[in-house]
């Protein structure tokens, strides 16, 4: 990927554009606060206060992107005890180089984001272990290319928007992730369309909106039935 411009969002956290796809990794209006709100808040934290006997937690991210939901997600279970298998799937995994210059190292511990950056390559062949709380893999591939066996307890759906990237938001691709789901498991993400919606409760889901991060209203939470 050519291009790749590191930009300042509105809470001071940066991201970055992507020209080829006309969009930033994470919203203009803030990407900290996006990714703690959405995705840590009202999915790991939600799960875990609805599992308060859980020890561990399974984590698929759908466009893993710079790290930051990772990070933080890590970060709320280095602290809170919970031991946390992450997976992300990346068609387009970046640079070491860029992840640095995003310097999320100031909204977590120090040793896990020296710890990230000199793993993350290794986790994008393997499973690797960061330290006794957090594996973390990065599947190197599209979509619906991706295969697992593992069912997972919550999934990040964190795709660019339906209008520069819809193949990511077809009932195909929502099919093929929530399959990876456990019943009783969690779907967030940040987007809340009508489409989205009535893909989500014919494939067995139970829909809630949410309030959204800043300047989105409502956001999607689903909750695997069975």
């Amino acid at each position: 990927m050519q291009n790749l411009e590191i930009v300042t969002t509105a809470d001071g956290s940066k991201t970055i554009f992507n020209p080829s796809v006309g969009e930033n990794y994470h919203s203009k209006h803030g990407a900290l606060q996006e990714s703690l709100h959405v995705f840590v808040g009202k999915g790991l934290q939600y799960y875990l206060e609805n599992n308060p006997n859980a020890k561990s937690v399974s984590v698929l991210e759908v466009g893993f992107g710079t790290g930051l939901n990772f990070l933080l997600s890590a970060q709320h279970c280095i602290k809170h005890n919970i031991k946390l298998d992450y997976t992300g799937i990346e068609a387009f995994p970046l640079s070491n180089l860029l992840i640095s210059q995003t310097e999320y190292k100031q909204y977590i511990e120090a040793n896990l984001w020296e710890t990230f950056l000199t793993q993350y390559q290794n986790s994008i062949t393997e499973t690797t272990s960061l330290n006794a709380f957090c594996n973390l893999t990065i599947a190197h591939t599209n979509l619906l290319d991706f295969k697992s066996e593992k069912l997972v307890d919550i999934i990040y759906f964190d795709a660019f928007a339906a209008i520069h990237q819809p193949q990511m938001w077809t009932l195909e691709s929502i099919s093929h992730t929530v399959k990876f789901l456990k019943p009783g498991g969690v779907f967030v993400t940040y987007a809340i369309t009508g489409n989205l919606k009535r893909m989500l409760t014919t494939l067995g889901m139970q829909i809630e909106k949410v309030p959204g991060a800043a300047n989105k209203r409502e956001m999607l939470r689903a909750i695997k039935v069975g």
